[in-house]
């Protein structure tokens, strides 16, 4: 059997997750370029969302999903799916014809289509399917001495929490470690992220745990560790348009201090770099189209002008990028009252969370037929 390297280590402490669609590719490869500056990977990358029927069905849209940089040097795919031998073929797909070194399974989605028909932040509550899933999907990677992780939520809102049964569950089923975003699925990504239950998870359980929410600087990671006493962090929206986040975490861990602040200019570079890795990775109307959605975060508070920032929105090539981004002022200084603030997806906290009928009737859902659960097409 092929020997695959350790990629979880308490020694490590920054970690991409990719929680959302928001994180593809070549801003993957953008924020490794920017950490190896330091003559190491600062951090373990996860891939999009990949749905394990998607994969055992070879979904086409999945299949090219799966693409892994060269310079890669650890392979992480996030997975999900809600039946157990599904997961179970599509580990064995990932370890055996992808050659992957690590597999994150996916239990924090708050997406209403995917809580109401049992998947996501909804799944854990159903404490022996959990089981099933991960004691069918950890035996599949152990064949191939891949460590099996899983990310999950504080529960289904503040009545039904679910973390603390979770990580008891994920440690007895063999998971190398476990991820809390400290929000609710009935909070989505509204409020401020409870840290206290992420320390109460470090504490409840022996497996390492990794703490995700609110982390937008790398102050922030390091107030974590310390309020928490968890292993790791995981950075989902505090990295959206700010590929250097990485550089700063690991320089932080490493006590070095170092605040990242680019200018105008600068950020244009790490722009058409991202264009560049996302042309490369389909074509260029593809890839601009995909780096449409990274303006806004890239741009944000900087004086740019509604009209270019429109543009910029819009662009459809790599010369229509260029004479853009020729415009911008490259001696701005960046927007400094930016630091701190959230990124990304925000709103407002959901009335209740779609479920189906009589989720909460019973804790098992052993026998539970969740076939419409089982996403066919991946990307989260």
């Amino acid at each position: 059997m092929e020997s695959r390297p350790a990629v979880l280590r308490r020694r490590e402490r920054t970690r991409f997750s990719s929680a959302t669609d928001d994180e593809v590719g070549g801003f993957q490869r953008d924020s490794r370029e920017r950490s190896e500056q330091l003559d190491t990977v600062a951090g373990l990358y996860v891939c999009e969302m990949i749905t394990s029927r998607g994969l055992v069905e070879r979904d086409r849209k999945t299949l090219s999903m799966l693409q892994f940089d060269p310079g890669e040097r650890v392979r992480s795919v996030q997975l999900y799916g809600v039946d157990p031998a599904i997961m179970a073929q599509a580990t064995e797909i990932l370890c055996n014809e992808y050659g992957v070194d690590h597999v994150d399974l996916n239990f924090g989605c708050p997406v209403p289509k995917v809580t109401r028909k049992g998947g996501g932040a909804a799944l854990p509550y159903k404490r022996d399917r959990l089981r099933m899933i991960l004691i069918a999907t950890v035996e599949a990677a152990a064949r191939y001495g891949v460590p099996i992780t899983i990310k999950t939520r504080v529960g289904i809102d503040h009545d039904h929490q679910t973390f603390l049964d979770a990580g008891r569950i994920a440690e007895e089923s063999g998971c190398a470690a476990i991820a809390l975003h400290g929000r609710t699925a009935q909070q989505a990504y509204a409020g401020q992220a409870d840290w206290e239950a992420i320390a109460a998870l470090k504490a409840h359980v022996s497996i390492p745990v990794l703490g995700n929410g609110d982390i937008w600087e790398a102050a922030d990671a390091l107030r974590m560790i310390s309020q928490t006493g968890v292993d790791g962090v995981v950075i989902g929206r505090g990295c959206l348009g700010r590929p250097w986040l990485f550089r700063d975490l690991a320089d932080a861990f490493a006590g070095r201090e170092t605040y990242t602040l680019p200018s105008l200019g600068e950020v244009a570079g790490m722009v058409r770099r991202h264009a560049e890795l996302l042309v490369a990775l389909s074509d260029e109307l593809h890839g601009l189209s995909d780096l449409r959605k990274h303006m806004a975060w890239y741009f944000k508070g900087f004086p740019v002008g509604g009209e270019l920032r429109h543009r910029l929105g819009m662009v459809s090539s790599l010369t229509e990028l260029d004479d853009l981004l020729a415009q911008l002022d490259p001696d701005i200084g960046f927007p400094v009252s930016e630091l701190g603030s959230p990124r990304g997806r925000q709103g407002a906290p959901r009335a209740k969370v779609a479920l189906p009928d009589g989720w909460l009737a019973d804790a098992s859902g052993r026998d539970l037929d969740l076939a419409a659960a089982e996403l066919g097409i991946s990307g989260g």
